[in-house]
């Protein structure tokens, strides 16, 4: 819906003034969060939903509830799948005044027009909330692949494109709205964890990433990449116009029952801009230690080191591992009520009550360095630095834990060991790392195997021995594979886990260091003394059922 449109609704009904409209409205824009949830948190309504009965009432009509209502057959006929689709209209009941109708923006004058022309029937609007009609939608008229092609059908008439010259006003036309909310449904009902939007010379790609490999959708035809990736530009509050250097936003959509928060990155390429979505899912912030596949003895140390009054403890792996969830489930654990802390991010990914979050903003020079100096004068116990980059940073972290910190952190290095090589590489002092740190955590993220088509198999000498093993150590160990199935989209797996290495930093561990030992030394003294690695975390994980022999060879 139209943001002013509800902002005048409101102010016309003395609701509220209008400076108050005008903040509301520079708040949606820096959010980039919906109308109806900004206004919630104004307390201006009680909650997201309080805003369709106001709507209602200025339309003169009357809301509906949708939870548990089921249409009949013969109703869902008189509009047809096409028509629903564009338009975000859903049938409620029919009389002798002609046909009740729920939209998904109620506020839309010419949709009304639009349905009468089309249906050539008397309409009346009902209301309901959007994430409703539009859930009910593609309840009724079949699954997201019949969706895609009833609205793709309405661009091409006669094989000519309906494409005009204004792109702004394409960008917000129904088709392209409905069909841009559309992918990101599917994508998110899916579990997608990135959204692709990529033109090429003759073809337009819409990928997205669940559990870490990416599937294409339906293409939709060439000539729609403009205005597709223009929709996506007014959604996150990017400079549509400007199409020669990256830019930056955000969408926090509701989509169904939840709320999901998209960090938007374009890029300039040959043929137009390339789109990234992140998705990033609310539900993982409340995931707790506990949740995270841990063995008991590295869940216990790391209760045990983050509860200690200073000190470093960092995350490693590869982008894309989760390492910013396994921090954010540790942040979980000391956000309490007696203790300061703050993090240092880029960007904020997640808002977590309690914690004071501050994001990184090179172009003002607000870096990680002098975001650190400034905690320090905040009289902080806990600090996260979303990653240690560069020697200042690590320097300022470990003077920080030296002076009485808990320092949380992330690297990007293959294993635990490499992490300790890394900071000294930084030209940290090996002697200062070897007293401020107190463990290095690495991880992985492997696929799991999905449950209802999980079956067990034997795997080939050649694969065993890439895996380090062989057949006469195995015994009586079962292997499992996913066969494929509806629910797991054929793949066979669902769902993801962590592979984790902990390196505990122990006295003869810190005499390597100080000696500036190299990786591969500090490694095998780490096991040796009892440190399992990601090879043999993965192999755990195989034995347990939990994933494939594939999966561990790919990430360890």
């Amino acid at each position: 819906m139209d943001n002013k449109q509800i902002i005048e609704l409101f102010q016309s009904r003395g609701l509220i003034d209008q400076s108050l409209g005008q903040d509301l409205l520079t708040e949606v824009d820096h959010s980039g969060k919906e109308i109806a949830e900004i206004l919630a948190d104004f307390q201006i309504i009680e909650n997201r939903d309080d805003v369709w009965p106001i709507i209602a009432s200025e339309l003169g009509t009357s809301t509906v509830n949708l939870r548990d209502w089921t249409p009949s057959e013969a109703l869902l006929k008189l509009v047809p799948a096409g028509t629903a689709r564009l338009h975000g209209a859903l049938p409620i009941s029919f009389d002798e005044n002609g046909l009740h109708i729920a939209l998904v923006d109620p506020l839309n004058p010419q949709t009304v027009e639009d349905l009468r022309f089309s249906l050539g029937r008397e309409i009346t609007v009902v209301v309901a909330p959007d994430y409703l009609v539009e859930a009910k939608i593609n309840e009724c008229y079949g699954g997201e692949g019949n969706a895609m092609q009833d609205l793709l059908s309405q661009f091409v008439i006669g094989g000519k494109s309906q494409i005009t010259d204004d792109i702004e006003s394409e960008a917000n036309s129904a088709p392209i709205m409905r069909y841009v909310d559309l992918v990101l449904y599917q994508a998110i009902k899916e579990k997608a964890s990135d959204i692709h939007f990529e033109p090429f010379e003759k073809d337009f790609k819409i990928r997205y990433r669940v559990d870490g490999a990416l599937y294409e959708m339906a293409p939709p035809p060439v000539h729609l990449a403009l205005p597709i990736i223009s929709r996506v530009k007014v959604m996150a509050n990017m400079n549509i116009a400007e199409r020669r250097v990256p830019q930056d936003g955000r969408i926090v959509k509701q989509v169904g029952e939840k709320q999901v928060d998209m960090r938007v990155s374009s890029l300039p390429t040959y043929y137009g801009e390339s789109i990234v979505l992140r998705v990033l899912d609310r539900s993982s912030v409340n995931l707790s230690l506990e949740n995270l596949g841990l063995t008991d003895h590295i869940y216990n140390y790391i209760i045990e080191t983050i509860e200690k009054p200073n000190g470093i403890f960092i995350v490693t792996g590869p982008t894309g591992a989760g390492k910013t969830t396994t921090l954010y489930a540790a942040l979980r654990r000391i956000n309490t009520i007696d203790s300061k802390l703050l993090t240092a991010e880029d960007p904020v990914e997640y808002d977590i009550d309690g914690i004071i979050q501050i994001p990184i903003n090179e172009a003002i020079g607000l870096d990680f360095p002098r975001i650190l100096r400034a905690f320090l004068r905040q009289d902080p116990d806990r600090i996260m630095i979303g990653e240690m980059r560069d020697k200042e940073t690590a320097t300022i972290a470990i003077q920080a834990a030296l002076t009485g910190h808990l320092v949380l952190s992330t690297l990007h290095t293959n294993d635990a060991s490499g992490a300790i090589t890394r900071l000294v590489d930084m030209g940290c002092e090996p002697f200062l790392v070897a007293a401020s740190l107190e463990g290095v955590l690495a991880q992985r993220l492997v696929r799991t195997i999905c449950k209802e088509c999980k079956s067990p198999y034997e795997p080939n000498e050649a694969i065993l021995s890439q895996l380090g093993v062989s057949a006469h150590e195995l015994g009586d160990k079962q292997f499992f594979t996913g066969a494929g199935c509806d629910v797991c989209g054929q793949t066979g797996y669902r769902g993801r886990r962590g592979l984790y290495e902990l390196l505990n930093i122990t006295n003869p561990i810190g005499e390597l260091i100080t000696a500036r030992a190299p990786t591969v030394v500090i490694k095998q003294k780490a096991v040796e003394l009892g440190m399992n690695t990601l090879r043999e975390d993965g192999l755990r994980n195989i034995y347990l059922g939990n994933t494939t022999i594939e999966e561990v060879l790919k990430y360890t």
